[in-house]
């Protein structure tokens, strides 16, 4: 494909309009909604969502995560590996944002916020409700290290394997675990023709949620 075949890629948006009196005063109520559209119109991984974090000298880096829940409608919670990258980022620096995009229903939405570890009994609980190769699979990935080869790994996950069997479920690995992030601003995108899209956007004030309207 060359440059001038890939600038002239685009589409119309036109599906669906959003105002002001469409939205939710809550941003996280709002973004259930959107995300049970989302799962009605089974779109491919309605949950994923890009997850942006910064290290010590301000290099940001994103990543795809799975949203695992709304508690009580407080904020966006995910699971990784605390010894990742993103996790010893967000160690230095617990301020993150996350976008969620679905063209099939030509939305958008960015949330930025802080980060918070959730309890370890809620990490352990999530941690057993996952299948079982998932669990061994957290336990043999030494995730964002190098290693050695597809093999060693594959040699790893054995090892565990072999090391919990007749165990069920297994116990969390200390370096394994839930993330919150609760928002300070919410961005809802609807496409729109012309590029004229529809932009509301919540912004934390004093303990309350206010709304704009924000240009394309």
């Amino acid at each position: 494909m060359t440059d001038q075949q890939l600038a002239d890629l685009r589409q119309t948006y036109s599906q669906r309009t959003l105002g002001e009196a469409d939205v939710q005063a809550h941003p996280v109520v709002q973004f259930r909604a959107w995300l049970d559209e989302a799962v009605a119109a089974r779109l491919d991984e309605p949950t994923a969502m890009n997850l942006a974090t910064v290290d010590a000298a301000g290099q940001p880096a994103a990543r795809i995560v799975l949203l695992k829940g709304l508690p009580h409608d407080e904020g966006f919670l995910f699971y990784t590996n605390y010894d990742s990258r993103k996790g010893q980022e967000l160690a230095g620096s617990p301020l993150a944002a996350l976008t969620f995009f679905w063209p099939g229903l030509e939305r958008q939405v960015r949330i930025e916020g802080r980060v918070e570890k959730v309890t370890e009994e809620e990490s352990t609980a999530y941690f057993q409700s996952r299948p079982r190769s998932s669990q061994i699979g957290a336990w043999a990935s030494p995730q964002s290290q190098p290693i050695e080869s597809r093999e060693a790994l594959e040699l790893r996950e054995h090892e565990v394997a072999v090391r919990f069997e007749g165990q069920e479920p297994l116990p969390r690995p200390p370096h394994w675990g839930g993330y919150l992030l609760r928002p300070h601003r919410v961005e809802f995108w609807q496409g729109r023709p012309s590029r004229l899209h529809d932009r509301i956007v919540y912004e934390q004030h004093e303990g309350g949620w206010q709304l704009n309207r924000l240009a394309p």
